[in-house]
């Protein structure tokens, strides 16, 4: 005797409703990083603890940023643009992450 075929309707929606998420997560993925594939495996000269970029721009979540990411956060304003212009733009030296304290004396 047959499986009634009722009986995998529900195995089927969970089927379904995996693809849909995998799907979306890699939508979402795409959209965080501009339409490009995202990044894994940076290597450890790459890293370092920035905590300003992470509340400058919200959109890294980990303690763990990259100077790359940095610099073309401030030439292009995205963190996955690049700029194919060889000089940095008029301005840029002045464009420091870095927050300064003013003296107390």
């Amino acid at each position: 005797m047959g499986v009634p075929f009722e009986a995998l309707i529900p195995y089927g929606i969970v089927v379904v409703m995996f693809g849909v998420t995998g799907a979306g997560l890699s939508v979402v993925k795409t959209f965080a990083n501009d339409g490009k594939k995202a990044r894994w495996n940076r290597d450890l000269w790459d890293r370092r603890y920035n905590s300003q970029l992470l509340h400058y721009r919200g959109a890294i979540t980990n303690n763990q940023s990259c100077e790359v990411m940095e610099r073309d956060l401030r030439l292009t304003g995205s963190l996955r643009g690049q700029s194919t212009n060889p000089e940095a733009p008029k301005g840029f030296e002045i464009n420091n992450p870095w927050k300064v304290e003013k003296r107390m004396f």
